[in-house]
């Protein structure tokens, strides 16, 4: 069964560390110093076993402004939000940042409970309730029950028990299956067990004997075993917190802040796309590429805010950015973050990713950003099938596969395919390679297709004697350069529409034929006698050019390619043709003397022709390469077959 977890928020020294302990007997300060010192420095977990049959896992944060780095990796999991202020001192200022980051995070329900209620009397009480009131209007805590309690005495605590009972039993439970998250916020080791992490797993499930990814370093490991609360489980699923005992890695080899993932569900970047929202309170104006620290799930980050829309952000103020990272991250869209200024250290906005693997974008101009706001306001206005085609169109001529594209939405399996269906049967998504499905947004594959049309026009034009471009010259004419496999169908594409033709590797403009001009025309008959009369012995092609000296080697060259295509000639290599004619007799005298004598080595095929070793020994590698014979030692024999 899902679990719910009850996240603490407030004020440091405002009762939370002791509320969780009246409710479920647990102290949550488990080191020394925070006995010492009397706070909570750390993160503290407990559980609660609710009357309604539910289990709700509690998350205790540290109250203090110097830990704020930890109470944010603490809210980041969390479901409801048990918002703590001590009936002594009312609204603090840690009371006011936890709230904004609570809200920053996404946290759409809780409750807020007065501790220390025995220290006022009912008049105080009453007039920091209506504080509270007054505080939390407008927000997800303006309906919010108010529960004063007496975590020493236990007095209200039943009434607190009795109000997490109703909330959690009016939540509509549902298993999210799918790749598993959980974000690492301890990581230590145990004799006989080797390396443990903890933290609250926020999507899909995973069970013994499974591999997990730590994001972003892509180290893997096998599930050794899983605990629940101190108990054993053979499957854990999102909600839970979780201690996880992996095989195969060390200690050393995982942070706090790593993402534990089922293998192949996540990237990691150093950019990212991001709706931001700036804090009232933040006071100034935030100008682009100022440094911030960035908190995703339970990792802090150093990093800049680049403005793409515009020059500065006033406080109260949403808009887009991207993320610059000193360090990658994964997360996926809809990932919620946080951001604390640099120095000195407060918590001024925060907002949810857009895109986990965007392109920088250009503002230097008006222009640049009024292209840049289009988008963004088109991307987060978009349906999800159109918000699908725009993050393929981005990915340009690579396009993308579909486990490239679940690990770039976090969406996956039977749900992707459901998203792909409406852009895949309005054409408005070509698969490029059906193997790995690979997918290429149709405005991308028609402006490549026009390319490679405009490409194959010019090059008609510039070699009017060429029947066509070979399939390798053309990618490599196409910039920035495609995978084989997207040119092939693009190709395949424009030949059924009938716009090119394709033989072989050569492509050329449908209807394409080679019309030679009448000096050609002559040049052409010369050389075919030329190498006619030559027989076996012809001449090298530098011969060939001081014979038409007074034609440009490039276009001689042409004619002597038009003639191999024609069969006329027969290219052994570089610089010697001969005429194919010629060739084929020789095919034909050097099988009958194989057959006849079994073998030939070099200088009995000498004798055979009466050649030198200038025309033999290129001949003998001619009939091994087009598979008549083949060489074993210093002879050759027929190839068989």
């Amino acid at each position: 069964m899902r679990e719910i977890i009850l996240g603490t928020a407030g004020h440091v020294d405002h009762g939370k560390t002791s509320l969780i302990r009246a409710l479920t007997g647990i102290d949550t300060d488990r080191l020394r110093e925070e006995k010492v010192r009397g706070i909570t420095i750390e993160l503290g977990f407990a559980h609660l076993d609710l009357p309604c049959g539910h289990r709700i896992g509690i998350v205790d944060v540290p109250g203090h402004e110097k830990f704020i780095r930890n109470m944010v990796a603490g809210a980041a999991g969390m479901d409801l939000v048990m918002f703590v202020i001590a009936a002594d001192e009312g609204i603090m200022p840690q009371t006011v940042e936890h709230f904004e980051i609570c809200r920053l995070l996404g946290v759409r329900d809780g409750l807020v409970v007065l501790t220390k209620k025995d220290t006022v009397d009912q008049e105080w009480l009453e007039m920091v309730e209506e504080e509270i009131h007054e505080f939390f209007a407008g927000s997800f805590l303006a309906e919010a029950p108010v529960v004063p309690v007496d975590s020493i005495s236990g007095d209200g605590i039943a009434d607190l028990i009795r109000l997490l009972d109703d909330k959690v039993s009016a939540i509509h439970f549902q298993e999210v299956f799918g790749p598993f998250r959980m974000p690492v916020d301890r990581v230590f080791s145990m004799k006989g067990f080797g390396t443990v992490i903890t933290g609250t797993s926020i999507s899909g499930r995973i069970g013994t004997g499974d591999d997990l990814t730590f994001y972003p370093g892509g180290l893997t490991a096998k599930v050794r075993g899983i605990q629940v609360h101190g108990q054993d489980v053979g499957v854990v699923e999102a909600g839970h917190r979780t201690a996880i005992n992996l095989q195969g890695i060390e200690k050393e080899e995982i942070e706090r802040g790593s993402m534990a993932a089922t293998p192949g569900s996540m990237i990691s970047s150093t950019l990212l796309d991001a709706e931001f929202h700036y804090l009232s309170s933040a006071g100034k104006e935030l100008k682009h590429r100022t440094p911030v620290r960035i908190h995703l799930g339970t990792r802090e980050t150093i990093g800049r805010i680049l403005l793409p829309e515009t020059e500065a952000v006033s406080p109260g103020e949403d808009t887009r950015v991207q993320l610059i990272l000193q360090e990658p991250v994964a997360v996926w869209p809809g990932d919620h973050y946080v951001v604390r200024s640099y120095s000195p250290v407060t918590t001024i906005g925060g907002g949810i990713i857009l895109d986990n693997g965007p392109k920088k974008r250009k503002r230097a101009s008006e222009r640049d950003r009024q292209a840049n706001r289009e988008y963004f306001a088109a991307f987060t206005a978009a349906d999800d099938e159109r918000r699908l085609l725009m993050l393929i169109e981005t990915c340009g001529p690579k396009g993308i596969t579909s486990d490239q594209l679940a690990a770039r939405t976090g969406v996956f399996s039977k749900k992707l395919k459901k998203l792909l269906q409406l852009p895949l049967s309005t054409g408005a998504l070509v698969v490029v390679d059906s193997e790995s499905q690979r997918f290429l947004a149709a405005s991308v594959a028609d402006t490549l297709s026009q390319r490679i049309v405009t490409l194959l026009k010019g090059f008609h034009q510039q070699h009017p004697l060429e029947t066509g471009l070979s399939k390798e010259a053309l990618r490599s004419q196409l910039k920035p350069a495609i995978d084989t496999k997207v040119l092939n169908s693009l190709l395949s594409g424009l030949v059924r529409k009938g716009v090119i033709e394709q033989s072989g590797a050569e492509i050329r403009i449908s209807g394409h034929t080679v019309t030679l001009q009448v000096d050609e025309q002559t040049m052409e008959e010369e050389i075919r006698t030329m190498y006619r009369e030559a027989g076996l012995t012809p001449p090298i092609l530098k011969d060939v050019f001081t014979a038409f000296s007074s034609v440009p080697e490039r276009q001689v060259r042409q004619v002597i390619d038009l003639l191999v295509k024609k069969a006329a000639l027969v290219r052994i290599n570089e610089v010697l043709f001969f005429h194919a004619p010629a060739v084929a007799d020789l095919q034909e005298k050097v099988t009958a003397f194989l057959r006849r004598e079994g073998d030939i080595d070099a200088q009995r095929f000498k004798e055979l022709t009466g050649l030198t070793r200038k025309f033999s020994i290129p001949l003998l590698e001619y009939f091994d390469k087009i598979k008549l014979t083949i060489r074993i030692d210093d002879k050759r024999i027929l190839r068989k077959g």
